[in-house]
């Protein structure tokens, strides 16, 4: 099932997404709530009841009143446009070595003996459009090409081995990065904050996992979880620029949320990403190309620049940088005794 919140009314308003339609879940059957945040809440009670419905539209055999929308029509939203948290996770292990022997620093020995993640800013979560920048965040803009689940019923101290029922779906996940503002203040020991804080980008859509189920693989060997085999790619100005796979992932989101939940409540809505997938971001390209060699010309994001990421089964997800109007305020031109 693949579920879009959109713009209707000026609210946020569910609809399933069929065969290039959007079909309002009140319309479709009065138990089931008209939005994200409800369905989340709602799930064990309503996830077979739009299931059925799903699967009714899909096979043709549905009667009832609800009308398909072209999906084109509409403004769409981020899927979990109000999310109650949000964490990034740092699941791959080509993207943390490449990084790492790109800083000719040695792989860390810790990333295979436990994941990690960090919490960001979930009341700067957006969908598909345009991404407001501040100058500062056009110093070494980045994106970053990731997966990310919601959770779907709460749960404390959750095991690896039961965490991927806790999964309501997945969705494309562009976790931008202003690089200077955060390498400065990483440089403290704390962070990353105002070099992520912005904008975190969610979207089209978000995919239960009835729809993955033929692209499932095993999960590397000493792990725990679903994993799946889907293409991952982003396009810059529509030039392809990175390419990887969701099963490339060494921790797996059930192991991630095993972390999470470690004495702590997981909440319906709350958002956990897998981290860059390798090649997955201009700061470890541009440090591969540099290494290769020296007169390498970095790529960062600029004004204007459209950017694509498109995971197989998920759809595409599209937005373009724009600058901030009528104002050159910048954070770096504050820093005292410089």
């Amino acid at each position: 099932m693949k579920l879009v919140t959109y713009l209707r009314d000026e609210a946020d308003q569910l609809a399933l997404l069929v065969d290039g339609k959007l079909y309002n879940t009140q319309d479709l059957h009065p138990e089931l709530p008209n939005n994200m945040q409800m369905f989340l809440m709602m799930w064990e009670d309503v996830i077979g009841v739009a299931l059925h419905a799903n699967e009714q539209l899909k096979n043709g055999t549905y009667r009832g009143s609800a009308i398909g929308i072209p999906y084109e029509s509409v403004h769409v939203l981020a899927p979990v446009p109000f999310p109650t948290s949000c964490r990034d996770g740092y699941a791959f292990r080509q993207h943390v070595m490449a990084a790492r022997r790109n800083r000719r620093a040695e792989m860390i020995p810790e990333f295979d003996q436990y994941p990690i993640f960090y919490f960001t800013n979930h009341n700067a979560i957006q969908g598909p459009g345009p991404v407001m920048c501040m100058p500062d965040h056009f110093d070494r803009l980045d994106f970053e090409l990731e997966v990310a689940v919601v959770i779907c019923k709460a749960g404390r101290n959750i095991t690896a081995e039961e965490a991927d029922d806790y999964i309501g779906g997945y969705m494309i996940m562009n976790d931008l990065s202003a690089r200077t503002l955060q390498m400065e203040e990483m440089k403290l020991n704390l962070g990353p904050a105002k070099g992520k804080d912005f904008s975190t980008v969610i979207g089209p859509m978000l995919v239960t996992p009835d729809e993955l189920e033929a692209f499932k693989v095993p999960a590397k060997p000493g792990h725990t979880g679903n994993n799946f085999n889907l293409k991952m790619t982003c396009r810059v100005n529509g030039v392809q620029v990175s390419e990887g796979s969701m099963g490339d992932m060494d921790w797996t989101f059930a192991e991630i949320i095993e972390r999470c939940a470690y004495g702590v409540h997981l909440h319906p809505g709350d958002i956990i990403g897998s981290g860059t997938v390798g090649t997955g971001c201009f700061l470890e390209l541009n440090g591969t190309g540099k290494l290769a060699d020296a007169n390498y010309q970095e790529q960062w994001l600029q004004p204007g620049d459209v950017v694509e990421m498109e995971v197989e089964g998920l759809g595409v997800l599209q937005n373009t940088m724009e600058q901030e109007e009528g104002t050159d305020f910048s954070l770096l031109k504050l820093k005292k005794n410089v």
